[in-house]
């Protein structure tokens, strides 16, 4: 034991102390010339790019167009970050997309990937052991293998059916080790191809809005009024010889701020308000001996249920309103709204 313990003892003696590391300093004009370093090496690197695009960036469009599957996005480290996005940016945009790992694809996930499909594989080097090792597999496979990487002579640029350059001429890095200009130049790169094929497509504003329900631009475009519409007892509505405290009842008891005022077949005559009562008031009108057709506001602004609910709101903007009827093709009642009721929604 004494043996042991003195073996010990000279292996700790022997062994160098370890660096105690410096404490880091912070030099403020230092890290904003720095930032303005990287800004200006990554913009260069984006203005080379526009110059190494050519006929095989348009090939690239045109296959994944043309692509009878999906568009599978696969990169390692840094370009595998760009590559989750770049494939969510496909998706969103109407070019069927998602990402498989280089490392879990030859693990089983291969099984992803079929004949139908186009592979986009990012590497800046093209020689990631974890790409270069599937690459004969994906040949097998039989899909269109579009390589993004910045050396053209690379194991992967030579597996490469199509291949698009990625390449920058320094790294923002100081050391330029770090992936930051040649993944922006990835960013950019995967945003062109996204551009270009959803303009291809006719991709628009309410194809996006279907794949982004849960947006703002997504509730615009695809509420309808008759989604969020007042419906059946809900609507306030009195006939136009209603006796005025009569309606002054059942626009408190609905709470529209609003009544509607139909004739016997329950085609729309006019609206009271809120505000209509406040103008009357003022001029200090006996109003118990009025009938709903004497204070009515005629002609009211109508909608119907099938316009979306961007247009009642823009309705109600241009005419400084804050209630809508909404009637059939035949102009019978069948709904209302307010502003409340596309806040509620999220449409304005």
């Amino acid at each position: 034991m004494p043996k042991m313990a003195h073996l010990f003892g000279a292996i700790l003696m022997d062994t160098p102390p370890r660096p105690v590391p410096s404490k880091p300093s912070f030099d403020a004009q230092r890290a904003l010339q720095l930032a303005h370093e990287t800004f200006d090496i990554e913009a260069r690197a984006l203005l080379g790019l526009k110059t190494r695009q050519g006929d095989a960036f348009t090939r690239a469009v045109e296959t994944m167009l043309g692509c009878s599957g999906r568009v599978v996005v696969m990169g390692m480290g840094k370009s595998g970050h760009v590559g989750r996005k770049i494939a969510a940016t496909f998706a969103s945009t109407g070019t069927p997309a998602m990402f498989v790992h280089p490392a879990e694809a030859s693990h089983g996930d291969l099984g992803m990937v079929t004949p139908g499909d186009v592979v986009l594989a990012i590497s800046n080097s093209g020689e990631v052991d974890e790409l270069a090792a599937i690459l004969p597999a994906l040949k097998r496979v039989g899909v269109t293998l579009v390589a993004m990487t910045g050396r053209s002579e690379s194991t992967l640029a030579q597996h490469a059916d199509i291949v698009i350059s990625c390449a920058v001429d320094q790294e923002a890095c100081p050391m330029n080790l770090a992936p930051t200009a040649s993944t922006t130049a990835q960013m950019a790169l995967g945003d062109a191809l996204a551009v270009a094929l959803l303009d291809a497509r006719g991709f628009r504003e309410e194809d996006f809005a279907r794949s982004h329900p849960g947006g703002s631009l997504g509730r615009k475009l695809l509420t309808h009024v008759h989604d969020v519409m007042r419906s059946g007892d809900a609507v306030p509505s009195v006939g136009p010889d209603t006796p005025f405290i009569e309606m002054m009842r059942e626009m408190t008891k609905k709470g529209l701020g609003a009544t509607a005022i139909a004739d016997a077949q329950g085609r729309a005559l006019g609206i009271f308000t809120d505000g209509d009562l406040r103008r009357l008031l003022e001029q200090g009108l006996d109003l118990r001996g009025l009938t709903a057709r004497q204070v009515m506001h005629p002609n009211p602004r109508l909608v119907r249920a099938d316009a979306l609910a961007v247009d009642a709101a823009d309705l109600m903007e241009q005419y400084r309103i804050t209630s809508v009827l909404v009637v059939d093709a035949e102009r019978v009642l069948i709904g209302a709204l307010n502003s409340n009721d596309l806040m509620r929604a999220k449409v304005i």
